[in-house]
């Protein structure tokens, strides 16, 4: 159902049955992998910048930003680059051709 490059690939699709007898299907939860990538090399984030196009600079693909998200245990992406986290480091990890990390 996903691509191997996606971050839900690989997750198990459930099936709920709703009160009124309609099913609705979803991606069981994904937890963040406790595995610590191998880094690629390292990113300070500066004003204005966005996760998705620092993936697309370091791995060359600006869809995988859940990569770098899952390399810093970042629950919320978009907080890696929020107002507060400008001179944070970034660890960007070596890129990945197929399935999760």
């Amino acid at each position: 159902m996903f691509p191997t490059t996606s971050r839900y690939y690989g997750l198990e699709i459930a099936n709920l049955k709703m009160a009124d007898g309609r099913e609705v299907a979803y991606v069981r939860r994904r937890f963040l992998p406790s595995v610590s990538a191998t880094v690629l090399t390292e990113h300070v984030v500066t004003q204005d910048e966005r996760l998705d196009n620092i993936t697309a600079r370091y791995l060359g693909d600006p869809e995988q930003f859940w990569r770098v998200a899952d390399a810093n245990n970042a629950l919320q992406p978009e907080a890696l680059t929020a107002p507060d986290q400008i001179g944070r480091r970034l660890c960007i990890p070596l890129p990945q051709t197929q399935g999760g990390i």
